[in-house]
């Protein structure tokens, strides 16, 4: 007599199955952390001279104004993701007496919460929001921080060594927050990423997938730095990166293809 199995008996379909109700879990719980990060936004009770929207992050009322003329200057879900994750990780990631600087800080959003958290920033973004950005992080930060932030202008790529000379770069932290989009400057920053990094410098990266365009970035990023997944967010089509700079010997190669051009 011949025993009939169930195919639901077998250990791969066991496995497949447990797989199935683990990736079930992690994208219910990444509803509700993405949940948790909308809720700490609110708008305005009543009509003001000024626009401006709310975030609650490290317990203050974070009041941002966005030019919506522009990309650079509205505040973007990834922005959030990271804030976010500055506040709910302290134990890993100390912002405390840290020298940090984020690139295409925008709106300013995440370096307030970083020097909130009691780092050293420096915020930098293109020249012409510069202007909104130092007016969000004095309107947030003024009184309220252990550093004053620095606001500073930087063009991915251009005058890197007169700007930001690598003898005095000892960023412990780049924070970058949905940098990397339809722009025709991705070789550009990726370079900026290579000079701003010493080898004990982490990079916490934001980035929401549109394109075929930033698979091709992210590719291209590993070959010069350690790229670590820490975070995905499916309903949002964004993950959280941790990156350090790949040792010289290893990185060699890379720096060698990175003069090719993104297509």
């Amino acid at each position: 007599m011949i025993k009939k199995t169930s195919i639901y008996s077998h250990p791969l379909v066991h496995h497949l199955m447990d797989s199935g109700t683990q990736k079930e879990k992690r994208d219910d719980d990444s509803k509700k952390v993405v949940a948790e990060i909308m809720a700490r936004c609110f708008v305005p009770s009543l009509i003001t001279t000024t626009s401006w929207e709310g975030f609650h992050f490290v317990g203050h009322e974070i009041r941002i104004t966005e030019a919506m003329d522009s990309y650079g200057a509205v505040v973007w879900p990834s922005a959030l993701v990271l804030c976010y994750f500055l506040e709910t990780n302290v134990k890993h990631y100390n912002m405390v007496d840290k020298n940090v600087i984020e690139i295409g800080a925008g709106t300013g959003l995440v370096s307030i919460v970083a020097s909130l958290l009691g780092a050293h920033v420096t915020a930098t973004d293109l020249p012409e929001l510069l202007g909104n950005l130092q007016y969000n992080i004095s309107r947030n930060t003024k009184m309220k921080c252990k550093h004053l932030p620095q606001v500073k202008e930087l063009s991915w790529g251009v005058a890197l060594d007169e700007n930001f000379p690598r003898s005095s770069n000892n960023f412990d932290y780049i924070l970058a927050a949905d940098v990397v989009y339809a722009h025709p400057f991705l070789e550009e920053l990726l370079i900026t990423f290579d000079h701003l990094c010493k080898e004990t410098t982490v990079i916490l990266w934001v980035m929401k997938f549109r394109l075929e365009k930033e698979n091709k970035f992210v590719d291209r990023f590993k070959e010069l730095f350690d790229l670590e997944e820490i975070s995905s967010f499916p309903s949002l089509n964004i993950k959280l990166y941790k990156a350090v700079k790949k040792s010289r010997r290893s990185a060699r190669k890379g720096k060698v293809v990175s003069r090719r051009v993104f297509l």
